[in-house]
Protein backbone atom coordinates (compact mmCIF):
# COMPACT_ATOMS: atom_id res chain seq x y z
CA UNK A 1 0.00 0.00 0.00
CA UNK A 2 1.53 3.24 -1.08
CA UNK A 3 1.62 6.05 1.37
CA UNK A 4 -0.78 8.99 1.10
CA UNK A 5 0.14 12.36 -0.17
CA UNK A 6 0.76 15.39 1.85
CA UNK A 7 -2.55 17.20 1.88
CA UNK A 8 -1.12 20.00 -0.02
CA UNK A 9 -0.50 17.62 -3.05
CA UNK A 10 -3.34 15.78 -3.26
CA UNK A 11 -5.62 18.27 -5.42
CA UNK A 12 -2.80 18.27 -7.75
CA UNK A 13 -2.02 15.97 -11.07
CA UNK A 14 1.58 15.66 -10.81
CA UNK A 15 3.82 13.20 -9.47
CA UNK A 16 6.22 15.87 -7.89
CA UNK A 17 7.65 16.00 -4.45
CA UNK A 18 6.41 17.63 -1.56
CA UNK A 19 10.13 19.44 -1.59
CA UNK A 20 9.63 20.16 -5.35
CA UNK A 21 5.72 21.67 -4.86
CA UNK A 22 7.62 23.74 -1.90
CA UNK A 23 10.02 25.30 -4.68
CA UNK A 24 7.41 26.19 -7.28
CA UNK A 25 5.37 28.09 -4.54
CA UNK A 26 8.44 30.25 -3.81
CA UNK A 27 8.91 30.44 -7.32
CA UNK A 28 5.70 31.77 -8.29
CA UNK A 29 6.03 34.50 -5.16
CA UNK A 30 9.24 35.29 -6.07
CA UNK A 31 8.09 35.89 -10.00
CA UNK A 32 5.63 38.18 -8.62
CA UNK A 33 7.68 40.41 -5.63
CA UNK A 34 11.16 39.81 -5.97
CA UNK A 35 13.16 37.80 -3.49
CA UNK A 36 13.17 40.96 -0.90
CA UNK A 37 9.45 40.91 0.00
CA UNK A 38 9.30 37.04 -0.11
CA UNK A 39 8.68 35.21 3.36
CA UNK A 40 8.52 32.23 5.19
CA UNK A 41 5.07 32.72 6.26
CA UNK A 42 4.22 34.01 2.46
CA UNK A 43 6.10 30.87 1.23
CA UNK A 44 3.67 28.43 3.57
CA UNK A 45 0.37 30.18 2.72
CA UNK A 46 1.16 29.85 -0.95
CA UNK A 47 2.08 26.23 -0.48
CA UNK A 48 -0.78 25.37 1.70
CA UNK A 49 1.47 24.18 4.65
CA UNK A 50 2.56 25.46 8.15
CA UNK A 51 5.97 26.97 8.14
CA UNK A 52 7.43 24.57 10.13
CA UNK A 53 7.39 21.83 7.07
CA UNK A 54 9.83 23.94 5.30
CA UNK A 55 12.44 23.25 7.69
CA UNK A 56 11.65 19.34 7.17
CA UNK A 57 12.88 19.82 3.44
CA UNK A 58 15.72 22.83 3.90
CA UNK A 59 18.39 23.39 6.46
CA UNK A 60 16.56 27.56 6.09
CA UNK A 61 14.80 29.74 3.61
CA UNK A 62 18.06 31.01 2.02
CA UNK A 63 18.22 27.64 0.93
CA UNK A 64 14.51 27.61 -0.20
CA UNK A 65 14.79 30.42 -2.09
CA UNK A 66 18.63 29.71 -4.13
CA UNK A 67 16.28 26.88 -4.79
CA UNK A 68 13.58 28.94 -6.35
CA UNK A 69 15.33 30.86 -8.22
CA UNK A 70 17.09 28.34 -9.59
CA UNK A 71 14.24 26.88 -11.22
CA UNK A 72 12.88 29.51 -12.23
CA UNK A 73 16.12 30.51 -14.80
CA UNK A 74 15.08 26.75 -15.39
CA UNK A 75 12.02 27.35 -16.55
CA UNK A 76 12.68 31.21 -18.01
CA UNK A 77 15.06 29.46 -20.33
CA UNK A 78 12.62 26.88 -21.34
CA UNK A 79 10.13 29.24 -21.98
CA UNK A 80 12.24 31.30 -24.25
CA UNK A 81 12.98 28.23 -26.72
CA UNK A 82 16.09 26.57 -27.32
CA UNK A 83 19.82 27.26 -29.31
CA UNK A 84 19.76 26.76 -32.35
CA UNK A 85 22.18 23.64 -33.93
CA UNK A 86 25.35 24.12 -36.13
CA UNK A 87 24.53 24.00 -39.32
CA UNK A 88 21.20 25.19 -39.94
CA UNK A 89 20.17 28.76 -41.03
CA UNK A 90 22.72 31.04 -41.41
CA UNK A 91 24.97 31.90 -38.28
CA UNK A 92 23.97 35.51 -38.83
CA UNK A 93 20.79 34.25 -38.49
CA UNK A 94 21.51 31.77 -35.58
CA UNK A 95 23.45 34.24 -33.37
CA UNK A 96 20.51 37.02 -33.55
CA UNK A 97 17.97 34.14 -32.49
CA UNK A 98 20.68 33.24 -29.29
CA UNK A 99 21.06 37.00 -28.76
CA UNK A 100 17.15 37.24 -28.59
CA UNK A 101 17.01 34.32 -26.64
CA UNK A 102 19.30 35.54 -23.78
CA UNK A 103 17.81 38.74 -23.80
CA UNK A 104 14.61 36.86 -23.02
CA UNK A 105 15.37 35.07 -20.52
CA UNK A 106 17.74 37.79 -18.72
CA UNK A 107 14.20 39.69 -18.94
CA UNK A 108 12.46 36.86 -17.72
CA UNK A 109 14.37 36.80 -14.58
CA UNK A 110 14.92 40.22 -13.36
CA UNK A 111 11.87 40.54 -11.18
CA UNK A 112 12.53 37.29 -9.37
CA UNK A 113 16.24 38.65 -8.21
CA UNK A 114 14.80 42.16 -7.64
CA UNK A 115 16.34 43.20 -3.72
CA UNK A 116 18.37 39.59 -3.64
CA UNK A 117 21.53 41.66 -2.73
CA UNK A 118 19.99 42.74 0.55
CA UNK A 119 20.42 38.45 1.07
CA UNK A 120 23.79 37.76 0.01
CA UNK A 121 23.12 34.04 1.99
CA UNK A 122 20.79 33.41 -0.88
CA UNK A 123 23.45 34.45 -3.44
CA UNK A 124 26.02 32.51 -1.56
CA UNK A 125 23.74 29.40 -2.03
CA UNK A 126 22.36 30.55 -5.66
CA UNK A 127 26.30 30.05 -6.48
CA UNK A 128 27.13 26.43 -5.01
CA UNK A 129 24.38 24.80 -7.68
CA UNK A 130 24.49 24.07 -10.79
CA UNK A 131 24.40 26.70 -13.74
CA UNK A 132 20.28 26.71 -14.65
CA UNK A 133 21.14 27.23 -17.81
CA UNK A 134 21.94 24.71 -20.99
CA UNK A 135 21.96 21.81 -19.06
CA UNK A 136 24.41 23.12 -16.44
CA UNK A 137 27.03 24.31 -19.32
CA UNK A 138 25.40 27.93 -18.76
CA UNK A 139 24.63 29.95 -21.08
CA UNK A 140 28.10 31.48 -22.61
CA UNK A 141 30.07 27.93 -22.39
CA UNK A 142 26.87 26.84 -25.12
CA UNK A 143 27.10 29.61 -27.27
CA UNK A 144 31.48 29.24 -27.15
CA UNK A 145 30.21 25.61 -28.35
CA UNK A 146 28.36 26.54 -30.97
CA UNK A 147 30.57 28.29 -32.22
CA UNK A 148 33.23 25.97 -32.58
CA UNK A 149 30.78 23.45 -33.87
CA UNK A 150 30.41 26.41 -36.76
CA UNK A 151 34.03 26.46 -37.05
CA UNK A 152 34.60 22.69 -37.85
CA UNK A 153 32.11 23.19 -40.64
CA UNK A 154 33.65 25.97 -42.12
CA UNK A 155 31.24 28.32 -41.54
CA UNK A 156 33.07 30.38 -39.33
CA UNK A 157 36.80 31.69 -39.57
CA UNK A 158 39.52 29.13 -38.00
CA UNK A 159 41.09 31.89 -36.31
CA UNK A 160 38.18 33.12 -34.78
CA UNK A 161 37.74 33.43 -30.92
CA UNK A 162 34.52 31.28 -29.93
CA UNK A 163 34.76 32.18 -26.45
CA UNK A 164 35.74 35.59 -26.52
CA UNK A 165 32.38 35.94 -28.89
CA UNK A 166 30.25 34.27 -26.50
CA UNK A 167 31.56 36.69 -23.61
CA UNK A 168 30.60 39.68 -25.84
CA UNK A 169 27.30 38.36 -26.29
CA UNK A 170 26.42 37.09 -23.30
CA UNK A 171 27.91 40.21 -21.62
CA UNK A 172 25.47 42.08 -23.85
CA UNK A 173 22.47 40.38 -22.73
CA UNK A 174 23.88 41.41 -18.89
CA UNK A 175 24.58 45.00 -19.88
CA UNK A 176 21.52 45.73 -21.63
CA UNK A 177 19.10 43.88 -19.02
CA UNK A 178 20.59 42.98 -15.83
CA UNK A 179 21.75 46.56 -13.76
CA UNK A 180 24.44 45.83 -11.31
CA UNK A 181 23.13 43.30 -8.25
CA UNK A 182 24.31 46.02 -6.09
CA UNK A 183 21.86 48.64 -7.25
CA UNK A 184 18.88 46.41 -8.22
CA UNK A 185 15.86 48.25 -6.39
CA UNK A 186 12.88 45.58 -5.30
CA UNK A 187 10.70 47.18 -8.00
CA UNK A 188 13.47 46.87 -10.95
CA UNK A 189 11.53 46.39 -14.08
CA UNK A 190 13.37 45.37 -16.76
CA UNK A 191 14.93 47.72 -19.66
CA UNK A 192 13.32 47.56 -23.42
CA UNK A 193 15.98 46.35 -25.79
CA UNK A 194 15.77 48.30 -29.03
CA UNK A 195 15.03 44.95 -31.61
CA UNK A 196 17.31 46.89 -34.07
CA UNK A 197 20.11 46.84 -31.47
CA UNK A 198 20.11 42.94 -32.06
CA UNK A 199 20.85 42.97 -35.69
CA UNK A 200 23.89 45.84 -35.15
CA UNK A 201 25.80 43.81 -32.53
CA UNK A 202 25.52 40.60 -34.80
CA UNK A 203 26.50 42.43 -37.99
CA UNK A 204 29.72 44.09 -35.57
CA UNK A 205 30.63 40.35 -34.55
CA UNK A 206 30.18 38.79 -38.00
CA UNK A 207 32.70 40.66 -39.24
CA UNK A 208 35.20 39.39 -37.08
CA UNK A 209 33.85 35.97 -37.80
CA UNK A 210 33.49 35.98 -41.20
CA UNK A 211 35.22 33.16 -42.91
CA UNK A 212 37.68 35.41 -45.50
Amino acid sequence: MSPRRAAALRDEESDRTLREHLVAAAERLLSEHGAAAVTVRDIAREARVAAGVLYNHFADKEELLAEALHAHVRNAARAAGSMPPAGTASVEENLREILRYGISVHTAILPAFAGVASRPKVLERFSTLPNPMEGGAGLRAALADYLRSEQRLGRVAAGARPDAVATMLVGTCHELVLPPLPSLPADARPAEVPPALVDDLVATVMDGVRPR
